[in-house]
């Protein structure tokens, strides 16, 4: 079997665009890939265009390890974000073609099942205005669909600094949220890396009693001694590896052991067999795994391959049934949330497929997503600019 070339599609959101990668090959199976750029994503197109002469086409797709080394290494230039999402997308691409063509879901051919469940945490819950009444009510609404974990950054536009007003404005916004979901339910604190070590070590003590789960990227992600930092004075675990795109540059995480749990983007860090290798290294540093996921259905299909043969994985998050819930529609077999929990699948290789008909329904849009202007959890840049 050899690959005789790519599709790519692309769906889009005001805030996100999902790229999505068709990997063809010359026995008529098809696989599919997927991840979401931010501001990028002409740029991974592009990337992939190249890649499809340079490495892809011609290509076996079940010598996976051989494809990624080539597209990491064949161009010489060091791999940054753009490359190694675009090997992602053809990464997992190739595990679907692999796991059709043997008949077994992808988590089958990486050691086999340790759950039959995986646990999932909403975020993008919190489009709404930004009170503790609102909150609250939205909160309220993520546990009644049956979620058992949720996540949210009650910062506004902090950077560096939060001061008083805003400090007590934020604690009474995870105020508002617990009390709407209860002492049970996992609350991950997310800070995307906003703050100094001293103001994410203040604001961490000072919502402590509301029981975070964990601490996201307190501090922005170049600085792992600030991270540490942070780490050493917090009694909350602590998670960071999103804007993380290789498994080896996790190494001096480890190290530190600043980082209680790792959230590599199944999309950024090369694909399916990539996360599993980077899992296995924080099993022996006894790290759990809860990957970002802020893709559509394949990508969480995906991520859930992962998830079924990791004994060290903790959680996966989940968008889509509060942000852009519509772009279900344009994957076959779409994994779905019950009881806050995904299904492992078992249907052969990523166990869902590209409606490319009802993906055209969504063209790209010039998405943006500003951390820093006010109003963007409601992630509608048209009225959230400041």
């Amino acid at each position: 079997m050899r690959i005789t070339g790519i599709s790519t599609h692309v769906v889009g959101t005001p805030w996100r665009n999902l790229s999505y990668v068709q990997v063809h090959t010359d026995e008529g199976l098809t696989g599919v890939g997927e991840t979401r750029m931010l501001g990028r994503t002409d740029a991974l197109i592009g990337y992939l265009r190249e890649a499809e002469a340079n490495h892809i086409a011609g290509s076996d797709p079940f010598a996976i390890e051989d494809l990624v080394r080539r597209m990491k290494y064949g161009d010489y230039g060091r791999a940054g974000e753009i490359v190694m999402s675009g090997i992602a997308v053809v990464e997992m691409a190739c595990w679907d073609i692999k796991g059709k063509a043997l008949g077994v879901p992808v988590w089958q051919l990486l050691g086999g099942r340790v759950t039959d469940r995986v646990k999932a945490y909403a975020n993008g819950w919190y489009t709404t205005e930004r009170t503790p009444e609102a909150y609250h009510k939205a909160a309220q609404a993520v546990v009644e669909r049956g979620y058992r974990a949720l996540k949210i950054d009650p910062f506004g536009t902090g950077h560096f600094e939060l001061d008083r007003q805003q400090s007590l404005y934020a604690v009474s916004l995870i105020e508002a949220v617990r009390d709407a979901i209860g002492p049970d339910t996992e609350l991950m604190l997310e800070m995307h890396g906003r703050f100094s070590p001293a103001t994410a070590i203040r604001l961490a003590h000072e919502l402590a009693p509301f029981g975070p789960a964990w601490l996201e990227e307190p501090v922005p992600p170049e600085n792992l001694k600030a991270l540490a930092k942070v780490a050493g004075k917090v009694d909350i675990p602590v998670a960071t590896g999103e804007r993380i795109h290789d498994r080896i540059e996790f190494r001096e995480l480890f190290e530190s052991q600043a980082a209680d749990i790792i959230q590599p983007d199944v999309g950024h860090i090369g694909g399916i067999l990539e996360t599993r290798k980077l899992a296995a290294t924080a099993e022996t540093h006894y790290t759990l795994v809860a990957p970002h996921n802020v893709g559509g259905s394949v990508l969480t299909a995906a991520s859930l391959q992962v998830a079924g043969c990791t004994p060290n994985f903790k959680i996966l998050e989940h968008f889509n049934d509060f942000a852009d819930a519509e772009i279900k529609k344009v994957v076959k077999g779409a994994p779905q949330v019950v009881d806050g929990y995904f299904d492992l699948p078992d249907a052969p290789g990523l166990g869902v497929e590209l409606n490319v008909d009802a993906a055209a329904e969504f063209p790209q849009q010039q998405a943006r997503f500003d951390l820093w202007a006010e109003g963007w959890e409601k992630r509608d840049p048209s009225g959230g600019r400041g």
